[in-house]
């Protein structure tokens, strides 16, 4: 075991999957000799050489319509955004052309390609630099989509997309990147479509992921002391939900609170709570509660911006709220 940054066990699996398999390469902007933005990429570079690390122009559109080009001829691209909320300028190359040539090459092509990149409300990056993106790409089909929340899956998750048939949006939070954790030095996978049970609990059921898990973590020790026993579950997998993780745990709360990043308007909470009153609607006790952003752009005031995202405080508020309630 060795304790390791999230930006470097993210380097580590790229790494890793590198070496072991010589169709997988990097492509992005500023991913060659300068290590990437957050440095995920920093030395690769200098190991693979320029035709595996490929330093690209800004223009988003462009270099992922070559990568899936690239992927359809059996090589594995990994696109690093400089920002996630970039990668609205490939939006139509993402939908039109990742998610859907397998079905409409009536399976003759696979798309193996990992987008990856840093998202969500960081420290006063402003609104366009504060993207929360999951839900824009909910409705696409032919998408698996990924939020890692700590060191630990956040490798065992990109080596896993690495070598995922289908394309893969990987989403990795601003302020999670320095997260430290010890990992066991032999290879690890991690399924790109469970839920980790993160706290057992019989009271109320949590979901949430991302950096929320960490707001939700913070919120439970305060609830603990009260006597509250939560369960806690870090979705990981946006796309397709673990509803069976989720339902064994409704079917023991009988409770939900979805605590969540995204805005609330069509977020992910929103499909969340649609699926749950779809499938387990007999199992509920109370409504689904959603603690979601504010429906407006970021603001790049620090104090402004943290009230529009949910904090620690709010979800024990919830919760107490939520039990009291029991009949």
């Amino acid at each position: 075991m060795a304790e390791v940054l999230m930006f470097n066990a993210l380097r580590a699996a790229i790494d890793e999957e590198m070496a072991r398999d010589e169709t997988v390469f990097v492509m992005g902007e500023d991913v060659g000799q300068y290590g990437g933005s957050y440095k995920v990429t920093k030395g690769l570079y200098e190991k693979y050489g320029e035709m595996r690390v490929l330093d690209t122009p800004i223009a988003e559109n462009s270099f992922t319509g070559m990568a899936i080009g690239a992927a359809m001829t059996g090589l594995r691209p990994i696109i690093e955004g400089m920002n996630m909320g970039f990668l609205l300028l490939a939006f139509n190359q993402i939908s039109n052309n990742a998610g859907m040539l397998r079905y409409t090459s009536g399976g003759n092509f696979k798309i193996p390609i990992v987008i990856r990149g840093p998202g969500g409300v960081g420290r006063q990056l402003g609104a366009e630099h504060s993207q929360r993106l999951e839900a824009y790409f909910q409705a696409v089909p032919g998408l698996k989509i990924v939020a890692c929340s700590t060191t630990y899956n956040a490798k065992g998750l990109l080596k896993a997309a690495i070598r995922d048939p289908n394309p893969v949006l990987f989403f990795e939070h601003v302020l999670l990147y320095n997260l430290k954790e010890d990992l066991p030095d032999q290879e690890y996978l991690l399924p790109l479509d469970k839920a980790e049970i993160v706290r057992p609990g019989k009271d109320v059921t949590i979901l949430t992921y991302s950096r929320m898990r960490h707001h939700v973590l913070q919120a439970v020790k305060t609830l603990e002391k009260s006597g509250f026993d939560p369960e806690v579950i870090d979705l990981i997998s946006l796309k397709p939900l673990d509803m069976e993780a989720i339902a064994a745990s409704v079917q023991k709360t009988h409770r939900v609170i979805i605590v969540e990043e995204c805005m609330k308007t069509g977020g992910i909470g929103a499909e969340l709570t649609a699926s749950i009153n779809d499938q387990l609607f007999d199992e509920l006790d109370a409504p689904v509660l959603r603690l979601s952003s504010q429906d407006i752009p970021t603001p790049y005031n620090g104090t402004l911006e943290n009230l529009t995202i949910v904090q620690p405080t709010q979800i024990v508020e919830a919760v107490q709220k939520m039990v009291a309630l029991r009949v």
